[in-house]
């Protein structure tokens, strides 16, 4: 193996995506390679991809081109689902000298022989169907925050969805391994762990190999919060009929699980649930919410929602527009919809035209400001904790309380990465909120 070179990564996507990209970082670092930053100059350069919209593809070609940028020599890999969906398509990306589908990229030191450059990428991907075990990974060093990943997979068949042809079966890691993970982030002074997977609310399917549920996603909760040393688990985003009600109870009274849950919506129309085959409907998506703010009033609640799926009319998209803005929730992430190859919502007939779906995500856009805003008013004179980030803005150091009110106070280096006691005091022009100290220096962690 080549030693001293210089590994540079970028992800693109999800959450799991960087607990995948920090675990692989790690890989390089054994064999004797330096990590340093996507902006400076490397030997290799490997970017992460993602399917999910067609944004993220297209934004491939720009990274590329980026890298070469600080250094046209360098090799270039690149992995991810997308490299799993379209890997002949990648590896003809001028620049692109390697390809790495589902399960090879956690053996990528293995793929690399020299750094010659390639005239075309070298493709290396299985059939999705040889995805079937797991692969365990956590980021750490990255962010304040890590992601552990706990589940990788997905079972379900939603007809908008590549994830489960980039991914595979639904699978999770053993309870044993997840602990002794969270340990490990623990020891290295992370105060706060992000549970990550595709469908984390499956967890349990495909423990040890087998197909049915060796422990429950509530036996999971229940044993992560006994781990010392944890300040703060929170949960990334889970199914809305896979958040069970004792689910909700246990975390209420939890020691370290916070009062913030991501729940994944995608229409407020029941006729559209189902075209999209979401194993739901919006009386169940109601009941969890209700649920949550009844036992957790401070609790945020973020949703994803998608418009202009195929049928989406104008009556159906105000449908699901009120019912949000009925619904005590706390933002929203929208996707525009984007058709996706060999999926069956492409085959669909009333295809709504691009300019509406772009109008359409922008009046849900503006929804999500007025409901972010409305839930942090409601959050003032609140005492809360907040952890602070590493990052200088502008003078500022910002953070993020345990129900993810975003704060800001001046900058100060030894707030990094520390835990305080806080009164939220008002509300800035960025829509950020200030604080106040409740006690200094004593309370940092």
């Amino acid at each position: 193996m080549i030693s001293q070179k210089k590994v540079a990564f970028y992800t693109l996507g999800c959450k799991l995506n960087f607990s995948e990209t920090s675990t692989i970082s790690r890989s390089f670092q054994k064999d004797n390679f330096t990590r340093v930053g996507f902006d400076e100059k490397a030997d290799i350069y490997v970017i992460n991809t993602c399917s999910v919209t067609d944004n993220a593809d297209k934004r491939f070609k720009t990274i590329v081109k980026s890298a070469l940028k600080q250094n046209n020599e360098a090799f270039l890999i690149a992995i991810g689902c997308y490299a799993q969906l379209k890997p002949e398509e990648l590896a003809k990306v001028d620049g692109v000298d390697l390809v790495l589908g589902a399960t090879e990229k956690f053996k990528v030191t293995n793929y690399i022989n020299d750094l010659s450059k390639n005239d075309i990428g070298e493709v290396h991907s299985c059939e999705i169907e040889e995805a079937n075990f797991y692969e365990g990974s956590y980021s750490i060093g990255d962010r304040t925050r890590a992601f552990l990943k706990v589940q990788d997979g997905c079972d379900y068949k939603c007809t908008y969805c590549t994830i489960p042809l980039a991914r595979g079966i639904s699978r999770s890691d053993t309870l044993e391994n997840v602990l002794k993970n969270a340990k490990e982030i623990s020891e290295q002074g992370i105060k706060e762990i992000v549970l990550t997977g595709v469908n984390i609310g499956d967890y349990g399917k495909g423990e040890f190999g087998n197909k049915k549920h060796e422990h429950t996603f509530f036996e999971l909760v229940q044993a992560l919060d006994e781990v010392n040393g944890i300040h703060r688990l929170r949960i990334s985003s889970i199914e809305p009929n896979l958040l069970k009600n004792k689910t909700i109870q246990f975390i209420a009274n939890s020691k370290s699980f916070v009062p913030h849950f991501h729940l994944p919506l995608q229409s407020g129309n029941d006729q559209l649930l189902k075209k999209m085959k979401r194993r739901y409907l919006t009386d169940t998506y109601t009941d969890s919410v209700h649920q949550i703010k009844n036992t957790m009033p401070n609790a945020c609640i973020g949703v994803d929602v998608i418009v202009g799926f195929p049928g989406e009319t104008d009556a159906i998209f105000l449908e699901t527009y009120n019912y949000l803005n009925e619904l005590d929730i706390s933002y929203l992430h929208v996707f525009t919809y984007s058709e996706r190859p060999n999926t069956e919502a492409i085959l669909m007939d009333s295809i709504v035209p691009k300019d509406i779906r772009h109008k359409r995500s922008k009046l849900l856009r503006g929804l999500s400001v007025k409901k972010r805003r409305a839930f942090y008013e409601s959050q003032l004179s609140n005492i809360l904790t907040v952890l602070f980030e590493s990052e200088n803005k502008q003078g500022y150091i910002h953070g993020f309380t345990e129900n993810y009110v975003k704060v800001k106070t001046l900058w100060n280096p030894e707030l990094v990465n520390t835990l305080h006691l806080i009164k939220l005091t008002e509300i800035d022009d960025d829509g950020l909120v200030k604080l106040k100290f409740i006690k200094q220096p004593e309370f940092i962690l």
